[in-house]
């Protein structure tokens, strides 16, 4: 869960860099270029940094739509399939979704808007499978004495995870977004 909450705070932290490779660069040609190997023309999707802004807003709302969408779908799903497979399809597929995102679509080249939208509508899905499943699994493992303990520690999972992810992200920006 920690690295769940890690991945949904790289893409914050990664929003300047994904900016600055999806636009033209107003470096001259002297300088060093944000991302060794990568111009513009090999991966040009806005015309300028206000679009891309908007455009980066926007996967951001739809994140968070699709999340709220999805917790109530997940917990009525979680209620008739098996909870574990639930839990684990929500994890796995949204580490495949961030890669298709972040890593894939820049190795292959791809620069779609529509195709961004739609992995995060999916991502956001998938990662509202997480919560609910967690809650019912661990509400069923634990009495109700220790309960209010437990959950206070995994709770501590989302600002530990944030911190994770800020720092990790942080850490490699340099080398480029994906």
């Amino acid at each position: 869960y920690v690295l769940l909450h890690a991945s949904r705070k790289t893409f914050s932290n990664v929003k300047v860099s994904i900016s600055a490779q999806w636009t033209p660069s107003v470096q001259n040609d002297s300088a060093p270029a944000f991302s060794p190997g990568e111009t513009w023309e090999d991966n040009h999707l806005f015309a300028d940094e206000k679009q891309a802004t908007l455009f980066l807003g926007a996967l951001d709302s739809i994140f968070l739509f699709s999340y709220a969408v999805g917790l109530y779908l997940s917990g009525v799903i979680g209620d008739r399939v098996n909870l574990r497979y639930v839990l684990c399809f929500g994890l796995c597929g949204s580490a495949v979704v961030e890669f298709l995102f972040g890593t894939l679509t820049e190795w292959l080249h791809i620069y779609n808007a529509y195709l961004y939208c739609g992995l995060w509508v999916l991502n956001g899905l998938l990662q509202s499978a997480v919560w609910p499943c967690v809650v019912a699994v661990m509400g069923n493992w634990f009495g109700k004495t220790g309960r209010g303990f437990v959950f206070g520690l995994w709770s501590a999972c989302a600002s530990v995870g944030n911190i994770l992810g800020a720092f990790l992200a942080s850490s490699v920006l340099q080398y480029g977004y994906e």
